[in-house]
C-alpha cells in the first residue's frame, strides 16, 4: 500500500484525493494547506482523512510520495531540501499529468461499458431470439427472447455447448463449414417451432471463430401475416368506400403532402392522382389559402370555408379536420362540396320557404334587436297586444321594422298555428285590392274566375290579416274595411250574402293619420277601429344606442348571404354611422352595411370607414352641426326657442308612448289635463 501526502488543499488537490480515493493500492495519509476552509480540506474531513497546515507533522508517517499542487512555485524546492530518504516528492504540473492520465482511463472505461450496456439493452429488446457460440462451440451470448423460446436461464447456458441447449442445433456445423443457413424450420425442445437464421463469425482474415443464430416464433409470424391480410383487406375496403362516396374528399400527411383523393374530387376539380399525389396541399388551389395547411398548424378544423379549385376555378366550399391518432398529427382530411349544388339547394329551400310564408309569419321578437327605451316600450306593448285579439296599429317612419313587429305579434299570439296574409295596400289598385281582400262572386266582373274566389279575410279566418300601408287605402274601401271590423262578416264582390270571419287584424301606417283625417283622406271612425292597440316604433335616429346590435345582426345575415365571413365593424366606422340621422332607418342601414360588405375583399373580417358608401352627414347630430344650428337660432327669442324645444321633447315622449297620454303625462310629470292642452297648443293631436 503505497502512502500520499497531498500538499495543497485547492481545487487540484481536491481533484487528486478524488482520483486517488478509487485507486485500491493507495492511502492517502494526509493533506496539508495554510487555509482551513480549502475544497481539499474539507473534502478529507468528510472522508476521514488527517489535515494539517505544516508538512513536518505527517513527516513522521513515512510517506512515499508527497504530491505538491499549492499551485506556488517556492514551495517545490523547500520539499526537496528535506531530508526524506525513501520519499518522492512530485510537482503539481506531474500530479496534475497523472490525474488527466487516471481520468482519461476512467473516461475511456466507462464508455466501453456503456457501449456493452447499450449493446445488451439492443440485444435483449429485439423481439427475435439470438445465441452466439465461439470456435469452440460454445454458448457466448443467449437473449432475453431467446430464453424465453428455450425455456433456459442465461446464467445457466452460458459457456455451455450448444448441443446440450439445444441438441438438433446445426450451429456446429455452420462452424465447420462456414456456410449460412437461412429461413430454416426448427422444433426446439420446448416444442416451439420457430424459423431460423444461422449466420458465421469470422475474422478480418476470413476465419470463422464463431456463429449466431438469429429465430422467431412461427406463431407469431403467422399472427403478423393473418393481421397483414386483415390490414390490406381493411385498406380495401376503406378505399371503396372513400371511392364510392359521392363527396369529394381530398387527404394530406403531417408535412402537407397529398396522400389520397376519390373520384368525386376528380369530377369535381378536374385533377387527377397525378396531379394531386406527392404534391404539397397548395397545388389545387387556385384562389384562396391551403385550409389542410392551416388545420396541419392549429390542429383545429374549419368549415365552410369558399375557395376556387382546379384549373377551370371550380367554386368549392370546403371542411377540413385534423387526422390525430394517439394524440399526434397524421395529416388532415378535406371534404368538399360543390358551391353549385349548395346554391341549387338553396334555391329549392327558397322557393319551399316563399310557399310556407303564405301560410305562417317568419319573425318572433327574439328576432327584433334593441334595447333602447324606445324599443323596449314598443316590444312590451307588442307582447302585450299578442296576449289579447283586439286590432293592432302599427306606427313608424318606413324602415323601422313594422312588418317584423307583426309577424312576432301573430306568432306570440293564440294563432300562431294558423295563416298570416300580409296585404300591401299601396300595391294594388282599388278595384284589385277591393276584390283581393273581400273576395267576388262568379260574373261579378269580365274575367271573373267560375264560381268566384274567396277574399284574404277568408283565407285568414282562424289567423291574421297584415294591412301594411292602411293609409293609403281609398275611401270606398276604407268603408268596406270597417264593415268587417264592426261586424265579423264580409260580403264579396258581386254578393249579397254575408260570411261570417274570425280575423285577428294588424294595420300599419307611416302616414300621420290624425293629419289625413283632418284633410279627409282617412275616415274618423275607421281611424278609432284601427287605433284600438297603437304601437309607435322610433325611428333609428332615435335609438341610436341600438344602431351597433342592429349591425351585427345584419353582418350576420348578410354572412349567410354573401358567403363571408365578417365579424365586427370597427370603431371609426361605426362613429360615421353614428352620426349619420338614418331617413331610411334600418332598411337604410341594411342597405349600408350590404354595399359595405360587397366592397370588402373576400378574406377581410373587419368593416371599415373606406368600405361604407358616402353618406351625407349633413343631417347628423355632430357638434359641428348643434353649433350651425345654434348660430341659425341667434335671430329667435328665447321663448320662442324654448317653445320649439318643449314641442319635440313632447312629441318624442308621446311617440315613445304610442300615443298614450296617461303614461306620456306620468313621464312628463305633468297632470293629463296639461299634456291635452300642450297637444292642441303645439298641433300634435
Amino acid at each position: 500500500m503505497q502512502k500520499f501526502l497531498i500538499v495543497g488543499g485547492g481545487k487540484g488537490g481536491k481533484a487528486i484525493l478524488e482520483t486517488l480515493s478509487t485507486v485500491e493500492f493507495v492511502k492517502v495519509i494526509g493533506i496539508v494547506d495554510v487555509r482551513r476552509d480549502a475544497p481539499a480540506i474539507l473534502e478529507a474531513r468528510k472522508r476521514g482523512i488527517p489535515t494539517g497546515q505544516e508538512v513536518e507533522p505527517f513527516l513522521k508517517l513515512s510517506p512515499d510520495v508527497i504530491l505538491e499542487v499549492t499551485g506556488d512555485p517556492a514551495v517545490f524546492p523547500r520539499l526537496c531540501e528535506l531530508d526524506l530518504p525513501g520519499t518522492l516528492v512530485i510537482s503539481g504540473a506531474i500530479a496534475n499529468l497523472m490525474v488527466r492520465l487516471v481520468e482519461e482511463k476512467d473516461r475511456w472505461f466507462q464508455a466501453w461499458k456503456q457501449r456493452q450496456r447499450e449493446l445488451e439493452a439492443i440485444i435483449n429488446s429485439t423481439h427475435d431470439g439470438m445465441i452466439a457460440v465461439n470456435q469452440k462451440g460454445q454458448i457466448t451470448l443467449i437473449n432475453r427472447a431467446a430464453e424465453k423460446m428455450i425455456q433456459t436461464k442465461a446464467a445457466h447456458s452460458l459457456g455451455k455447448p450448444i448441443a446440450e441447449v439445444i441438441p438438433n442445433t446445426r450451429l456446429d456445423i455452420v462452424l465447420k463449414n462456414g456456410v449460412s443457413e437461412l429461413n430454416q424450420k426448427l422444433k426446439l425442445p420446448s416444442g416451439i417451432e420457430i424459423v431460423t437464421n444461422r449466420v458465421p463469425v469470422k475474422d478480418p482474415e476470413g476465419k470463422v471463430i464463431g456463429a449466431v443464430a438469429v429465430f422467431r416464433d412461427v406463431s407469431e409470424l403467422e399472427s403478423l401475416t393473418k393481421q397483414v391480410t386483415d390490414l390490406e383487406s381493411m385498406k380495401s375496403l376503406l378505399q371503396a368506400i372513400i371511392n364510392s362516396s359521392d363527396d369529394a374528399i381530398s387527404v394530406v400527411d403531417a408535412d402537407g403532402i397529398g396522400i389520397l383523393i376519390n373520384p368525386a374530387y376528380t369530377r369535381l376539380t378536374g385533377l387527377n392522382e397525378e396531379d394531386v399525389i406527392g404534391k404539397p396541399a397548395e397545388t389545387d388551389i387556385s384562389e384562396g389559402e391551403s385550409m389542410h395547411m392551416k388545420v396541419l398548424k392549429t390542429r383545429q378544423p374549419v368549415r365552410g370555408v369558399h375557395m376556387k379549385l382546379g384549373p377551370h376555378h371550380k367554386e368549392v366550399v370546403v371542411n377540413v379536420a385534423p387526422i390525430i391518432v394517439d394524440n399526434e398529427l397524421k395529416g388532415s382530411v378535406g371534404i368538399v362540396h360543390d358551391v353549385s349544388e349548395l346554391k341549387q339547394l338553396n334555391r329549392d329551400l327558397e322557393r319551399a320557404r316563399r310557399i310556407i310564408r303564405k301560410l305562417e309569419a317568419k319573425y318572433t321578437f327574439d328576432d327584433i334587436i334593441g334595447t333602447s327605451e324606445a324599443m323596449r316600450i314598443a316590444r312590451e306593448q307588442a307582447e302585450q297586444a299578442a296576449r289579447t285579439r283586439a286590432t293592432v296599429l302599427l306606427r313608424g317612419e318606413s324602415g323601422t321594422g313594422k312588418e317584423l313587429f307583426a309577424h312576432a305579434i301573430h306568432n306570440a299570439s293564440d294563432r300562431k298555428y294558423n295563416q298570416f296574409v300580409r296585404v300591401n295596400c299601396a300595391a294594388l289598385s282599388e278595384t284589385l285590392l277591393e276584390s283581393e281582400l273581400f273576395g267576388y262572386e262568379e260574373g261579378a266582373f269580365t274575367g271573373a274566375r267560375r264560381g268566384g274566389k274567396k277574399g284574404l279575410f277568408e283565407e285568414a279566418s282562424g289567423g291574421t290579416l297584415f294591412l301594411d300601408e292602411i293609409g293609403e287605402l281609398k275611401p270606398s274601401t276604407q268603408a268596406k274595411l270597417l264593415r268587417v271590423l264592426q261586424e265579423k262578416e264580409v260580403i264579396r264582390v258581386g254578393g249579397t250574402k254575408s260570411i261570417p270571419v274570425d280575423v285577428r287584424v294588424i294595420a300599419a301606417t307611416n302616414v300621420y293619420l290624425e293629419k289625413a283625417i283632418q284633410e279627409k283622406r282617412f275616415r274618423e271612425d275607421l281611424y278609432y277601429r284601427l287605433n284600438v292597440l297603437p304601437i309607435q316604433i322610433a325611428p333609428l335616429r332615435h335609438r341610436k344606442e341600438d344602431l351597433y346590435d342592429l349591425a351585427i345582426h345584419l353582418i350576420k345575415k348578410f354572412n349567410q348571404e354573401y358567403g363571408r365571413s365578417v365579424e365586427n365593424i370597427d370603431r371609426e366606422a361605426m362613429d360615421v354611422l353614428y352620426q349619420y340621422s338614418w331617413p331610411g332607418n334600418v332598411r337604410e342601414l341594411e342597405n349600408v352595411l350590404g354595399r359595405a360588405m360587397i366592397n370588402m375583399a373576400f378574406n377581410e373580417k373587419m368593416i371599415k370607414r373606406i368600405h361604407l358608401p358616402p353618406l351625407d352627414l349633413t343631417q347628423s347630430s355632430s357638434p359641428e352641426i348643434v353649433k350651425l344650428r345654434a348660430s341659425q337660432d341667434e335671430d329667435r327669442t328665447l321663448k320662442e326657442v324654448l317653445a320649439e324645444a318643449e314641442k319635440e321633447y313632447i312629441q318624442r315622449i308621446y311617440q315613445l308612448c304610442g300615443e298614450n297620454k296617461t303614461e306620456t303625462a306620468r313621464r312628463l310629470g305633468v297632470s293629463v289635463r296639461s299634456l291635452y292642452y300642450k297637444l292642441e297648443k303645439y298641433g300634435l293631436l
